[in-house]
C-alpha cells in the first residue's frame, strides 16, 4: 500500500509542473525551434510588358517631306538660286575653246588641211549663231558683231592659205603673186591671232 502511495504521489507532482508550465506559456503558441520555410524560396520576378519599339519614319518618305515652296519668291530666289546666265551668254561661251584651238595652230604653225579643218568648223557655229540671233536684240551686241567679223577674218585666211598652196609653184612672188607669199601668209596668221585673242577675252567678260 505505502508503494502505490509514493507512485501516485510521484504522478502527481509530474502533472503539476506540466500543468504549471503549460499554464504559463498559455497564449505564445508553440515554443520551439520552427523549420525556416524561405530557406529555399525564390521570390518570383514580376513580369515586365516588352517594350515595343517605335519605327521611326523613313527618311526619304514623301509623308516626311515637305513640298518645295516654289511659289515662295524667298525660296526661289535665295535658296534655288536661279541661274541668270542667259541662253545667249551660254551659247557665246562654246566658241572659246574653238577659237583657243585656232590660235593654238597658228602659234605651232599647223598645217594648212588641219587648220582650214578647225576653221570651217568655227564658221558652221557662227552661221548657226547668226540665224538664230539676227534680226533680234542680241544682234546689236558687241560680241555678237566681233564674233561675225572675226569669221569672215578667219575664212579670207583659210582661203588665201589653201590658194597659196594650190598656185605658190606656177607663180611668182611679184605683182599678183604676192599675196601668196609665205611672208604675206605667216602676217596674216598673226594678225588672225592677235583678234582671236582679243575676241576671247571680250567673250570671257560677257555677261
Amino acid at each position: 500500500m505505502r508503494g502505490y502511495r509514493y507512485f501516485y504521489i510521484i504522478l502527481f507532482l509530474i502533472l503539476l509542473s506540466t500543468g504549471a508550465s503549460f499554464a504559463k506559456n498559455e497564449g505564445k503558441g508553440y515554443i520551439g525551434t520552427l523549420p525556416d520555410l524561405t530557406k529555399n524560396y525564390v521570390p518570383k520576378e514580376e513580369e515586365k510588358p516588352p517594350i515595343q519599339a517605335i519605327p521611326s519614319q523613313d527618311f526619304n518618305s514623301e509623308n516626311a517631306l515637305k513640298p518645295v515652296p516654289k511659289d515662295d519668291p524667298t525660296f526661289v530666289n535665295i535658296i534655288l538660286k536661279p541661274n541668270k546666265t542667259s541662253k545667249y551668254i551660254l551659247e557665246l561661251n562654246e566658241f572659246i575653246p574653238m577659237l583657243e584651238t585656232i590660235s593654238d595652230m597658228i602659234e605651232q604653225e599647223s598645217n594648212v588641211q588641219v587648220f582650214n579643218a578647225k576653221v570651217y568648223y568655227f564658221n558652221r557655229n557662227v552661221d548657226y549663231f547668226r540665224d538664230k540671233y539676227d534680226g533680234k536684240p542680241e544682234s546689236h551686241y558687241l560680241t555678237y558683231k566681233k564674233l561675225m567679223e572675226l569669221n569672215t577674218h578667219a575664212q579670207s585666211v583659210a582661203l588665201l592659205r589653201s590658194e597659196a598652196q594650190k598656185y605658190n609653184p606656177y607663180l611668182a612672188y611679184e605683182s599678183e603673186g604676192y599675196v601668196y607669199n609665205p611672208n604675206n601668209i605667216r602676217q596674216q596668221l598673226e594678225y588672225l591671232k592677235k583678234e582671236i585673242d582679243q575676241i576671247i577675252l571680250i567673250l570671257r567678260e560677257a555677261k
